[in-house]
């Protein structure tokens, strides 16, 4: 399809305060946002954003796991859809962009067309999907999954949160689960926008990503048994310090990350120490390992590599190691025309760009199963996310919101 002119751009200043609007919903300690998944403030933000659907002429659908569909008709009544969008509910301590750009962003290309009388041959349809985050319930990209088939709806209802409240009920008390059978939709392509939430294109100095692949990953939960002990008067000798066999685990990890350079990373994030006393020695240790790279190969050797070592260096201290995967899913590579119009897109509009691989987990890693999927990222400062000082700025989400129009409308079609 023909690419449209360069002189197409959306308007800045209205993306730019859409954003400060909903960051008025959910308002962090610190500056940022606390907007979680199911909560009365991910309504009010899920009634702003309808709100202002409808304003902008599009028509609204909401499938059982609470997704939201806002559509802007096509000329071509049998065409599908071009589905653009990403997320609204944020982290506890999150920021005001992490998701919320992309859904914005996806509004303000609409908004954009409506100002200049564009018609699309392809519908258009902004999404904002349920649960991105999975910091209440988890796993996240939870609705997207579903959509996607990845996970089963009456499993994903059943997923509690800390306080043993179901998803499937949350979602009904909040008001927002939909008639319209999850995963029904088809889609001609997806394409989101996301900050980076890394420091590459910062450093780099370019103002957009093109995202070629997004990682796989693998959770390795892990058990280390040795011996409560006294930490007086055990000599040193006779220890089974569960804590030495998790300190030399988490210095593998790190060297089997560091070994498969570049794009490898991992760590230990999460450990709970048993019995967690100042002066026992830990008989036991639980705690998970993360390794990402968005190669296939590459992720299934590292993981083969830690679970023959990790034992060995166990049992040469005295200790136990036990392991399971509780995690996973395998790299997802992009499909090459959305990309293409992406990359496209920003040397048409004389943006600097480079390829990169999505660090963190997306929505569209999920839907790239189902459609051909492509995302565009924006820098973020210091590669700041997950955290209440996340910012970026206007000049970067007005870039993003850019490339992103330009390759949705190529893909869309533009009528004479």
């Amino acid at each position: 399809m023909a690419a449209p002119g360069e002189n197409l751009k959306i308007n800045g200043d209205r993306l730019w305060d859409s954003l400060m609007e909903m960051a008025k919903i959910g308002p962090g300690v610190a500056g940022g946002n606390n907007r979680q998944t199911l909560t009365d403030e991910d309504a009010e933000g899920r009634a702003l954003f309808q709100s202002w659907c409808e304003a902008a002429g599009l028509s609204m659908g909401v499938d059982t796991m609470g997704n939201m569909f806002a559509r802007r008709d096509g000329t071509d009544p049998d065409a599908l859809p071009v589905y653009v969008g990403s997320h609204l509910d944020t982290q506890p301590t999150g920021g005001k962009y992490d998701g919320v750009l992309g859904v914005l962003g996806g509004l303000e290309i609409i908004r954009t067309l409506n100002d200049l009388g564009i018609r699309t041959r392809h519908p258009i349809v902004v999404t904002n999907w349920t649960n991105e985050e999975g910091t209440r319930f988890a796993p996240a990209m939870l609705a997207s999954g579903v959509f996607a088939g990845v996970h089963d709806q009456d499993w994903a209802y059943d997923r509690v949160d800390a306080k043993g409240k179901r998803f499937g009920d949350e979602l009904q008390r909040i008001g927002w689960r939909g008639e319209e059978p999850v995963g029904a939709r088809k889609m001609h392509a997806f394409f989101e926008l996301h900050i980076e939430q890394g420091p590459i294109l910062e450093a780099e100095g370019k103002d957009i990503g093109v995202v070629t692949h997004g990682q796989g990953l693998r959770w390795i939960e892990c058990t280390v048994t040795g011996k409560e002990s006294h930490t007086g008067s055990t000599p040193m000798h006779m220890r089974r310090n569960a804590g030495r066999g998790l300190a030399l685990v988490m210095e593998l990890v790190h060297e089997i990350a560091m070994a498969n350079q570049p794009n490898a990373v991992g760590a230990i994030g999460h450990i709970d120490v048993y019995p967690n006393s100042r002066n026992i020695i830990p008989g036991k240790v639980v705690f998970t390992v993360d390794f990402r790279t968005h190669l296939l190969d590459k992720l299934n050797a590292m993981v083969a590599e830690f679970k023959e070592r990790a034992p060995q260096l166990c049992e040469e201290i005295g200790v136990s190691f036990d392991s399971q995967i509780v995690g996973q899913f395998d790299p997802p590579a992009f499909d090459e025309g959305c990309v293409a119009a992406i990359r496209g897109a920003a040397e048409r509009l004389g943006y600097s760009h480079m390829d990169i691989v999505s660090g963190a987990g997306h929505d569209a890693c999920w839907i790239n199963d189902v459609a051909p999927t492509a995302m565009v990222m924006c820098p973020c400062v210091d590669g700041l996310s997950h955290n209440e000082a996340e910012e970026i700025s206007k000049d970067w989400a007005v870039a993003g919101a850019d490339v992103l129009m330009h390759a949705v409308v190529e893909t869309a079609g533009i009528v004479d």
